[in-house]
Parts: C-alpha cells; sequence; structure tokens
C-alpha cells in the first residue's frame, strides 16, 4: 500500500498516449497531391455520398508528411505515384462502406459496453486513472474532449463489428480444409536440371551493333543524374560555441551558484516503518484508534529496538515493506509523502521518529542509513562547466547572429564569403542533387535547402540562396559553383557496363534455349532421368526457386511423370520431371500445424468476399480511372 505514496512518472504515461490514439484512427495512412486540378471533381460515390477529389488530395497529402516526419530522407516521389493515390482512395472507400454499414445495420455501442471495454482493453490502461475513470486531464493534451474520445471510440467499435462478425463466425467445412491443407503441404518426388545463365557467360560474344542497340533501347538505365556543386556556411549554436571565450571567474561563479544543485550528489535515506492504516477520512475514532496502537508500538520499540523488524511484520499495514522488516530502502526527496519525508530527512541515522501522521495513518520510522550529500570538486567539474556556460551564452547570441547571417547572404548574394568573414565562419563543399542522397545527414539532409538549391534565381544565377532554417538553432545558406544537367552518357563511358548486360541477357538465352531442348527431348524420351532428385513442398522448397516449386506442384500428374520447363530469367533455366505426388504421413505435425493457419486464411478470404459484397449493397463507384500496369521489358522494347 505505502508505494502509492511514491511519485508516479507522468511523462512516461504521456508518451504512451500518444502512441495509443493512432490505434483508434480506423483510416491513418492519407496523402500528397491530386489526380485532377478540379478539387471539387466527384472520384467516387458510396451509397451516393461524394468522396471529393479535395478529400483525395487531403488524404495523400497527409500521408506523405506522416511518411516524410517518420524518415526525413525519404523520396516523396516513390508515394506520388497512381498507385499509392489509388490506395489512398480505397482506403476512403473503405471507410465511407464502413460507415454505411454502421448506419443501415444500426450497429453500436451502448454506453455500458463503452465503458466495459474501456475497462478491459489494454490498449487503454494509460489512459485510466486509478479508479478506472477516464483521464481527462491527458485528452485535453490531445485536444479532444471526453465526449469526443468516447464517440470516436464508439464509432471505431461500431466499424469493428462490420466484418468481425465474418472474420469471427466463419466456418470452415472439413473437406475445404483438408482440400486447402492439402494443397499448401502437397508433396513431390522431383528430378532436376539446372542450366545456369552463369555458366553460358563465356561462350557468349556481343557484338558492336549489340551492344549499342542494347544501349539505346536502355537508354534511361544509363543517365546521370542531375547534380550540384555547392558551397554553403552553418550557423549553429556549435559554430557560436566555439567562438566564445569564458573566464575562470565566471566558471567559478557558475559553480558557486549551481553548486547545492547541480555538483551536490542527491542525499537519499534509507528507512523503515511500521504503518498503523487510517484513511484520512476516516471517522475520529478511528484515526484516534490507530493512533494509540501506533503510540504502543512506539513504547515497545523505545525499550527494545532490536525487534523493530519483528514488530513490522506482524503489525505494519504496508504489504510491500512489512514481509522485509519494514524496509524500504534509499530513497530521494519527492518520493515519500510530505509528513513521512520531513521526518526521516530530520533524523540521524538510527534513530526512531516519534509517530508520524500522514493521509495513509500514523508510521513509526527508523532511519537505518544515509548517503549522498558529498560536493565535487570544482576542478572535477570544470569542463563540464564551461560547456554549460559557452553554451548558454552562445544560446543568447545566436539570434542576433542569425539576423545578421540572414540579412548578410542576402544583400551580398553573389558571394558567401562576407558572411564566412562577419560571423568567423567556415566554408564548406558537396555535391547535391533534389532529393537528399541515402544516409544524408545534417543540412544536407534538408529537403528545404535542396528546394532552394535548385530554384532558378540560384541555380542559373548562381545566387547566394536565402538563410534557410534546417533544424533547431540552425541557419545554413549555400550557393551553386557548378551545375550538371541529367545527361545520358556516351556509349564509351558505359561500354563495359553496358557489354556485361549484354552477356548476361545472351547468357540466359542460350540457358533458356539449351534447357528448352531439354524439355523437348525428355518429353520424347520419358524413362530417361534427370540427375538430380529431391522431394519438395511449400513447407520445404529445398531451396529451390520459388518459380521451381510452384511448378512442380502445379504440375499435372494424370500421365505421370510430368515434364516441365521453367524460364528463370537472368538466372537461367530448369528442366523438372515430376514423378509422383507422397501422401502425408498420418499424425503429420505439419498438418496439425497448418490446419488454424489456412482456417484463418479462408476466414480472412471470406471476410473479404463480404466486404466486396457490401460494395456492391451500397453501390460503390469508383470514377477515378485505375492506374496501369508498368510495361514489362519486353513490351518496352
Amino acid at each position: 500500500m505505502f508505494d502509492f505514496v511514491r511519485s508516479h512518472n507522468r511523462l512516461l504515461q504521456g508518451l504512451l498516449v500518444l502512441l495509443i490514439f493512432p490505434s483508434f484512427v480506423f483510416f491513418g495512412l492519407q496523402g500528397y497531391s491530386s489526380f485532377t486540378s478540379d478539387a471539387a471533381a466527384t472520384v467516387a460515390k458510396v451509397d451516393g455520398r461524394a468522396i471529393k477529389q479535395s478529400e483525395l488530395d487531403a488524404a495523400h497529402r497527409q500521408q506523405i508528411e506522416q511518411m516524410r516526419e517518420r524518415m526525413p530522407n525519404i523520396d516523396v516521389k516513390l508515394f506520388d505515384t497512381p498507385e499509392m493515390k489509388r490506395q489512398t482512395l480505397d482506403e476512403l472507400v473503405r471507410e465511407r462502406v464502413m460507415e454505411t454499414a454502421v448506419a443501415k445495420q444500426n450497429l453500436g455501442v451502448s454506453d455500458l459496453r463503452l465503458q466495459q471495454l474501456f475497462v478491459a482493453d489494454p490498449q487503454f490502461a494509460m489512459l485510466r486513472k486509478p479508479d478506472g475513470s477516464l483521464n481527462k486531464e491527458f485528452l485535453a493534451a490531445q485536444g479532444m474532449t471526453a465526449t469526443q474520445f468516447q464517440e470516436r471510440v464508439r464509432q471505431q467499435y461500431a466499424m469493428r463489428q462490420v466484418l468481425a462478425g465474418v472474420n469471427e463466425s466463419a466456418v470452415t467445412g472439413k473437406a475445404l480444409l483438408s482440400a486447402n491443407v492439402n494443397a499448401l503441404l502437397d508433396q513431390r518426388e522431383v528430378q532436376l536440371q539446372r542450366f545456369e545463365a552463369g555458366a553460358y557467360m563465356d561462350k557468349v560474344k556481343p557484338t558492336d551493333a549489340e551492344i549499342e542497340a542494347f544501349y539505346k533501347a536502355h537508354g534511361s538505365q544509363f543517365h546521370s543524374p542531375e547534380v550540384a556543386k555547392i558551397e554553403y556556411v552553418v550557423l549553429d549554436l556549435a559554430q557560436l560555441q566555439k567562438q566564445v571565450q569564458v573566464s575562470e571567474e565566471d566558471l567559478k561563479t557558475y559553480y558557486e551558484q549551481n553548486k547545492a544543485l547541480r555538483y551536490t550528489a542527491p542525499e537519499e535515506r534509507r528507512a523503515s516503518h511500521i504503518l498503523i492504516a487510517a484513511a484520512k477520512d476516516a471517522p475520529a475514532a478511528e484515526r484516534a484508534k490507530a493512533k494509540e496502537k501506533a503510540e504502543g508500538l512506539l513504547a515497545e520499540l523505545s525499550k527494545q529496538p532490536e525487534r523493530f523488524a519483528e514488530l513490522a511484520k506482524k503489525n505494519s499495514a504496508d504489504p510491500g515493506s512489512a514481509e522485509k522488516g519494514g524496509d524500504l530502502d534509499f530513497f530521494g526527496r519527492g518520493a515519500m509523502t510530505k509528513p513521512f519525508e520531513d521526518a526521516a530527512f530530520a533524523m540521524k541515522k538510527d534513530e526512531l521518529s516519534k509517530v508520524v501522521e500522514s493521509d495513509y495513518g500514523f508510521h513509526i520510522i527508523k532511519l537505518t542509513d544515509v548517503r549522498g550529500g558529498q560536493v565535487k570538486p570544482f576542478d572535477s567539474v570544470r569542463a563540464e562547466i564551461v560547456d554549460e556556460v559557452s553554451k548558454q551564452a552562445a544560446q543568447k547570441n545566436y539570434a542576433a547572429a542569425a539576423e545578421e547571417f540572414s540579412n548578410t547572404v542576402e544583400d551580398q548574394s553573389d558571394s558567401l564569403q562576407p558572411v564566412v568573414d562577419k560571423l568567423k565562419l567556415t566554408k564548406l563543399n558537396a555535391s547535391v542533387r533534389r532529393q537528399p542522397v541515402p544516409n544524408a545527414a545534417g543540412p544536407l539532409a534538408s529537403a528545404k535547402l535542396l528546394d532552394a538549391v535548385f530554384g532558378n534565381e540560384v541555380l542559373k544565377n548562381k545566387r547566394n540562396t536565402q538563410a534557410i532554417e534546417t533544424g533547431p538553432s540552425q541557419m545554413v545558406a549555400a550557393r551553386v559553383t557548378e551545375y550538371q544537367p541529367e545527361h545520358l552518357r556516351p556509349l564509351a563511358e558505359v561500354h563495359d557496363d553496358v557489354l556485361k548486360q549484354v552477356q548476361a541477357e545472351q547468357a540466359a538465352a542460350a540457358a533458356r534455349k539449351e534447357g528448352e531442348a531439354r524439355v523437348a527431348a525428355l518429353k520424347q524420351n520419358p524413362a530417361e532421368a534427370l540427375p538430380q532428385a529431391v522431394t519438395v513442398s511449400r513447407a520445404k522448397d529445398q531451396g529451390l526457386p520459388r518459380q521451381v516449386v510452384d511448378a512442380a506442384l502445379a504440375a499435372d500428374l494424370s500421365k505421370a511423370p510430368a515434364v516441365v520447363g521453367v524460364d528463370l530469367g537472368a538466372q537461367g533455366f530448369a528442366v523438372l520431371k515430376v514423378l509422383k505426388s507422397l501422401p502425408r504421413i498420418a499424425g503429420d505435425a505439419d498438418v496439425a500445424s497448418a490446419q488454424p493457419a489456412v482456417a484463418r486464411a479462408l476466414a480472412s478470404a471470406e471476410t473479404a468476399a463480404y466486404y466486396e459484397a457490401l460494395k456492391r449493397r451500397y453501390k460503390v463507384d469508383i470514377k477515378l480511372k485505375a492506374p496501369e500496369p508498368a510495361a514489362s521489358a519486353a513490351e518496352a522494347n
């Protein structure tokens, strides 16, 4: 019980709340740009309700911003694609379908059920006060009222009911389950011969004409990216701190001012106690009786102090310490209730207190040990003080320096040397692209700085950028010294790379040709065996490529053996002779472990089918054209 006296770490609770709230949001990833310029255009309808282009744009912008916050170096162009935008729209539609189903099916969560969920669901643990009520202070910190929170949770649980009823009640028949488990665990005895593309590399000799044709057909692979060489200067606290000169007198003054608070080890006390419990709002007679008992125990201890642990185990109402003879271990100021703390820190070691009254009852305290309180010598903390004092001075100087930095790079925009000389900064050099390169750090990871570098005025006229804030208390200015636009590298420069790719392509073609000939020969002579014999299944692929395993399991064995050729692309070609399907052993552990997974997969498929039925029922009409799949290399050529 006495553990409740100790202070709670509210900061940790607040951080956990930030992690909990996103779990209530049904549609979380939202995004970045529009498909058309008309924000009022309808991109989809659900039950007659329109989803406007502006909603989709806002959703996709939010998605990009969320991704940028999580991964500052990410190239946002990866998400500005028709496929990603369509995913955003699909999620908007799904949310709207669920909302419609809740309304049409009269689904809801009663106040009683909502309270039960709040009390029972572990994700709400840090939002519950000790008495089980909602912590409104944390909600207020997130800009949300208790009513808003309750309605959000109510809506999310109601929406879950739409599909949960199907997913959780799905019943899979034994025959269907068995058929799917057998398909998953089907084993086949296979003979195999690989035609590795690497084995043909030395046999192919591309001509100059073939190399040039490949280069022209795949020119995008041999482009040199757009690059700007820049010089830049950084103004931050670290730069200003280097320029600060601190006198020895100032250091010692700072030491004396902060000696007690920062350079003295915190004093801690170790005590044992006996608690005679009496709530602060208990009747006066009850508290008087508790105090009388405590006074009696104190009288016994005054005569026989060595019995403290014995009496604590028998009489203390604090179970956490009673079993340890009342020991509370070491504690500092602020850890105990105020009357207890005042008494403990006023006592001497091995001293026994008078009866101490608190909101929890009446305590008898024995101080068992003292530690801390030692002052660190000036010399041992001098370096720490230099760093702290110079850092504080740099922070005071930063605002004025930042203004001077900004004015100088703008007023004298043809060079960075004036600001370097004026503020005693260092000029740095780098090569940059429009997007931060992987693993970029510091100012060069700033999208704002790179946007400014590649702006027309800076890029074409070689002017300074404006002062760009690239981090807390950090400003940067840059200018372009050399610019190289994106361009196709000459064939002579990339000849070796092109040659390797042509060789690889021709080697794969040679392997495929020989493999296909082998397939034809085996079909003419089915009795001939292949060199490698293995037993494969989806659960045990024997390290073979997925295409080989899938081909082996898909082979028609009605006229066994079946001969199959598998094109492995750049890796070559595989020839399979599938001999037979092997029966599962009775009581096979794989079957037992696979059944739950298969059942879940079938339930998920049933849930997906139900969702598609809901889309038809509520007349989902997606007007946005679906993105076309990217053309393959073969189609492109």
